[in-house]
Order: C-alpha cells, then sequence, then structure tokens
C-alpha cells in the first residue's frame, strides 16, 4: 500500500478552498444538512455511494459490498442559540443550543435563520460609562439581542420567531501561514480531515479489503445523539473518531485539571474506558512507524466525543480517540495549527490502509 511523503504537504489550494467554504457555511446542531451537501459534494468523487438518516447524519462509503465495517467519523454541528423570548420593545433573549458561551456574546454580530434568510443582528451590552455603580458579568439572563427593531411586532415582521437559530457570523481565516482560524473548527475540521483521507485514499489508487464508512455525525454537541442512531446503523466493526482537544498553551489553561498539549506537537491520542487498548496501540504503531508525531492524553469516566457513543453501541465497538489541539474553544476564534491538521490526517490514513480485513482487536485472541 502506498505511503505517503511526509515532506510534502497534502493539504492543497482545492482543499482550502472547501473548508473555507464548509467552515463560512453555518451548521448549527439540528440543523446541519445545508453543511452536509457541501460534504457529500465534495467527497463524491472519492466514494462509492452515500446515504444518509432521518437527522441529518452523512455516511460515504468505499466497498460498501464488504462484510467487514470499519468507520472514520467526525461531527459536523457547530454550537449556538435559539431565539427564546421576544420583549414588547423588540429585544431578543436566547437559549444556547449546545454549549455556547455567553461571556463572548456581548458586541458580537450575529445571523438571525428565518424562513425569509438571514437577519442581521447584535448582542447589545451597556457602555463602559454607564457601568460604574453595576458591573455585571455576561449571563444568559442579561445578554439580549437587537435586530434593529422598534417593539416585537417589528421583530415578527422580519420573519424572527421563537425557535429560529442564532448564529455568529465570524468566518475562517489563516494566520501567520500555519494557524486556521475561525468558528466551528469543532468539529468542521474533523470532517474536513476524513473527507482529505478519503481523497488520498483515491489519489493513491489505494485498494482497501473492507468497507470503509466515511461518517460526518450530527448533532453531538447535544448528547452525541447523531453517533448513537447512525452506529445503530453501520454496527462498525472498529472505529476511529476524530474531534478536538484542548491546546494548554496558552495562558489562563490549568495544566494539572487539562494536561499538558500543545498545538504543532501533533495529534493527540486519548486513554481512557471507551477507548479499546489494542486499537489504540494499533493507531500508536501507525504513528510511530509512519514518523507521525503524537501527543497523549488521559479521559475519565467518559472521552465526551462521539468516541463514547460507538463504543458502547451494538454489542461494544473498539473504539479510538485521535484529537486536534484546540485553543479557544467554542469561541469565534477557534485557532488550529495546520501541522496537526496534516498529521491526523497522516495518522488516519496510516491506520486505515494498514488495517486487515476481519482484524480483531479482542483482549482474548
Amino acid at each position: 500500500m502506498k505511503e505517503m511523503a511526509k515532506e510534502k504537504s497534502i493539504i492543497n489550494k482545492t482543499s482550502i478552498q472547501f473548508l473555507e467554504n464548509y467552515l463560512n457555511n453555518p451548521s448549527p446542531t439540528g440543523f446541519e444538512s445545508k453543511g452536509q451537501k457541501l460534504w457529500m459534494n465534495y467527497l463524491k468523487p472519492y466514494v462509492d455511494e452515500f446515504y444518509t438518516d432521518n437527522y441529518g447524519t452523512a455516511v460515504g462509503v468505499i466497498n460498501p459490498e464488504s462484510d467487514y465495517r470499519v468507520v472514520i467519523e467526525a461531527h459536523a454541528d457547530e454550537i449556538s442559540w435559539f431565539v427564546h423570548y421576544i420583549t414588547k420593545e423588540g429585544f431578543i433573549y436566547l437559549r444556547r443550543n449546545g454549549g455556547s458561551d455567553h461571556q463572548i456574546a456581548p458586541s458580537k454580530r450575529v445571523n438571525i435563520h428565518t424562513k425569509n434568510g438571514i437577519v442581521k443582528a447584535v448582542f447589545g451590552w451597556p457602555a463602559i460609562h454607564t457601568r460604574h455603580e453595576k458591573e455585571e458579568n455576561p449571563s444568559l439572563k442579561n445578554i439580549f439581542l437587537d435586530c434593529g427593531a422598534d417593539s416585537k411586532e417589528d421583530v415578527e415582521k422580519m420573519g424572527i420567531h421563537v425557535g429560529c437559530v442564532v448564529t455568529y457570523e465570524d468566518e475562517f481565516m489563516i494566520m501567520n501561514e500555519k494557524k486556521l482560524v475561525g468558528r466551528a473548527l469543532d468539529n468542521r475540521i474533523g470532517g474536513f480531515m476524513i473527507a482529505e483521507v478519503a481523497r488520498l485514499l483515491h489519489e493513491n489508487k489505494v485498494k482497501l479489503p473492507f468497507s470503509l464508512h466515511i461518517v460526518n455525525a450530527v448533532q453531538e454537541e447535544v448528547g452525541l445523539r447523531g453517533a448513537e442512531m447512525i452506529a445503530e446503523r453501520i454496527q462498525p466493526h472498529c472505529a476511529i473518531i476524530t474531534d478536538v482537544c484542548h491546546d494548554t498553551g496558552t495562558p489562563m489553561m490549568d495544566k494539572i485539571q487539562q494536561g499538558d498539549l500543545k498545538g504543532g506537537e501533533g495529534p493527540v491520542l486519548t486513554y481512557g474506558p471507551a477507548v479499546q487498548n489494542n486499537l489504540l496501540n494499533y493507531v500508536i504503531e501507525r504513528a510511530e512507524n509512519a514518523g507521525i508525531p503524537f501527543q497523549r492524553a488521559a479521559a475519565s469516566r467518559a472521552t465526551g466525543t462521539d468516541t463514547d457513543a460507538f463504543a458502547y453501541s451494538n454489542d461494544g465497538v473498539p473504539s479510538a480517540l485521535i484529537s486536534l489541539p484546540l485553543r479557544y474553544m467554542h469561541t469565534t476564534v477557534e485557532m488550529c495549527h495546520k501541522d496537526d491538521v496534516e498529521n491526523t490526517i497522516r495518522l488516519i490514513y496510516e491506520a486505515v490502509i494498514h488495517l486487515k480485513n476481519g482484524q480483531s482487536f479482542s483482549y482474548f485472541d
């Protein structure tokens, strides 16, 4: 099977353009379908077939006729907000859709998604001049949207109603030629990486002896729900999940609590109850043999990623987690190192091409 040259970049101009389009497109939890269509369109030349489920998880399959099923997976959804209450004066209060951070909200610009299209709004916040006696911290009780309306009726005429989803308008950029920045890197960067694995398999003319299911799951941010559903449908024999973890090399991070992980030093391999040790050791062996740098992390009861959903599905699915160190998670300036993205793609690729048809990860074989 064809190895990849370590010194050559595997992310090309077409890849970067797809990544930019994919990240800039809003895909809030529960409303991922438009982003899924972009993802499937990019993946289409590299797979044999697609299928989707009722809630929007998308799967591209290579060798669908094979009985031994391998999954590589990421999640497609991003955190967002729901319109929850509209005051008579036309101000809008919100509820979280996923783990949205209330502290970053004041003065941010947003898009309110309505059936008539996007309505622009801002998170208003009292001027510093007015806060001398009462300095409140942002909370769900006091952050609000201003869409330029004068009344509740004015808001409703714009097509805004309770339940409309709200996303930040911030978009993708590259800083210093090596840092990828934007909202929703958690975890559409994962969807990008597994799509790149499929592209490389196609371009390198790799013939896999098993069925590879490239899974872009929905609703991870609200409890791994998309992964739960699709794992039951696929019934895989093993699964390699990719998500993000905290880059703790920045100020205000507690390494005693969060671990010592740094962007630019390689993908992170996690130890924990949901991670099947033989599959993890296999991934580590592939990294060492290919000269791919990696870091290690330990989870407690759960990884908090779709790994948990796959691991505990069906009769138990051998699962491993490959994470990308991410700065400023759940903000609009999430940041990762381009080298880590490339090395994560390489590691998943190496793990896939060396798997054997019917390979067992049992502790008792």
